[in-house]
């Protein structure tokens, strides 16, 4: 282990387009449901939710965050319904398996989506067993990332000390606030972001693959 990653002792994981890769694009197919549920939702065609989608996902963190203030959207009904689809883009990975497992302490998913999803994702790529928990968005009472009260409830519901953890994400603006509490923080860098971000001060490692990179401090 590099010395500076010597004392992690939490490893929290972000799920989509982070324990798999973005070329899978399965949040195209959560994409078009979500575009389809606003679309129904507002009596509009499919090009005008998709910006409205768009807009609500850079303007409140989550397309849902979005919805939940402007219509008032029940939040169980939405997931429900944009996670309805087939995971069949998705396929073990045993080396990411194996290096997690080598990990030293706790490790947690930390996702915007909810738990029954996540653990659909884990199961199909052969991590159902890799971690301790599943910290979502209903455990994040509907605040999504980068919301900072996510980061502090993460802390609170697991005991974790910021400055023994390290976080990955695909989404570098989801890094800031964990580095603002003094985690360690990696940047899965592999096209997903989305809206500009020049400011890249709060990351400290940068990777476009995260199996790769694990092999490399293992």
């Amino acid at each position: 282990m590099p010395p500076m990653l010597a004392p992690i002792r939490n490893w929290i994981f972000d799920l989509d387009n982070t324990l798999y890769p973005a070329s899978a694009d399965l949040f195209a197919r959560i994409d078009v449901k979500m575009a389809a549920y606003i679309a129904d939702l507002l009596g509009i065609d499919l090009g005008e939710a998709r910006r409205i989608q768009k807009a609500y996902f850079l303007g409140h963190g989550t397309t849902l965050a979005g919805l939940m203030v402007e219509h008032e959207v029940d939040p169980h009904h939405y997931l429900d319904f944009v996670h309805d689809i087939e995971m069949d883009v998705l396929e073990e990975n045993v080396p990411l398996a194996a290096a997690i497992a080598k990990l030293p302490g706790r490790k947690i998913v930390f996702t915007n989506g909810d738990a029954p999803y996540a653990r659909r994702v884990l199961d199909r790529l052969g991590l159902g067993a890799s971690f301790e928990a599943i910290h979502d968005i209903h455990a994040m009472e509907l605040m999504p990332k980068p919301a900072p009260s996510a980061y502090a409830g993460l802390c609170a519901a697991f005991g974790i000390d910021p400055a023994q953890s390290l976080f990955a994400d695909d989404m570098a603006r989801n890094l800031a606030p964990a580095k603002a509490i003094g985690m360690t923080t990696v940047w899965v860098d592999n096209g997903s972001e989305q809206g500009a971000d020049a400011d890249r001060s709060f990351i400290d490692h940068t990777t476009h693959d995260l199996t790769h990179w694990l092999e490399g401090i293992l």
